[in-house]
């Protein structure tokens, strides 16, 4: 008979517990775990700029709002540009007195240029609930710092010129790699109803690489030399959060 009446408490307590759980984003600040997708433009100044112009970053990561308003972020990204300056000059001992490279069949190279890499960052911060329509959005302060690569790409249309080819693609594409420093203002939005988050802000962003190839063919030496760039992004983020909605009303019979 104990049990009879014992297995409905425990399926009503489970319910009880399982709707309380549940939270509303508009009545109180709370804990936000939330995975992002992540997109940047980016303008070089200092070392980088001399060899690219703006390019982009996409990528994604993870964020966790704390009650208190304290942001936690780890987030990973592929940098992409099509604006290399001086590249003519990079594959200057391959072309012909007509200007031109030549592939293996002796026909013209389609050679184009771009910029590739990639960054690591972690990030922490704080977010101000003022000028927003709930206690868990509002202006943001972020920082942080990781790991950030980059290099020339150089692309054979052709697909047959063995000069750049393989590893001899590595002796024009001044690789570089080092450490990154990062500050973000920006506003973090998440909505009542769940349809739109979103974060916006202006990021700064301090790299220190080094060049890594042993040897440029195209000055015919190595360079070790050490760049020091600062990128100025805009960044925008959309924000898928985990947390569960609270109902409007439940009832307990």
């Amino acid at each position: 008979m104990l049990k009879k009446h014992l297995l409905p408490l425990i399926i009503l307590q489970f319910i009880t517990s399982q709707v309380l759980a549940q939270v509303s984003i508009k009545d109180s600040s709370i804990v936000v775990p939330m995975f992002f997708a992540n997109y940047s433009y980016q303008f070089p100044q200092g070392g980088l700029a001399a060899r690219f112009g703006g390019n982009s970053t996409i990528g994604g990561g993870f964020m966790v709002k704390t009650k208190s308003n304290w942001l936690i972020s780890a987030e990973g990204n592929y940098i992409f540009g099509n604006n290399v300056k001086n590249s003519d000059s990079l594959i200057k001992n391959l072309v012909t007195s007509e200007g031109y490279v030549l592939d293996a069949n002796g026909y013209y190279s389609e050679i184009g240029f771009g910029e590739s890499g990639f960054n690591i960052l972690a990030k922490f911060g704080k977010l101000i609930p003022v000028l927003s329509p709930n206690p868990n959005s509002g202006p943001t302060i972020l920082a942080g710092g990781g790991f950030m690569q980059d290099k020339i790409r150089i692309h054979d249309g052709n697909g047959d010129t063995p000069q750049i080819d393989g590893d001899y693609n590595k002796g024009y594409d001044r690789l570089n790699n080092g450490w990154v420093v990062t500050g973000t203002l920006g506003y973090l939005f998440l909505s009542n109803s769940r349809l739109i988050n979103f974060f916006a802000g202006f990021e700064f962003v301090q790299a220190w690489t080094k060049y890594r190839r042993d040897f440029n063919f195209d000055t015919m030496k190595q360079d070790k030399s050490s760049l020091s760039t600062q990128f100025y992004a805009v960044n925008v983020k959309w924000m898928v959060p985990l947390y569960s909605r609270k109902p409007k009303d439940y009832y307990l019979y």
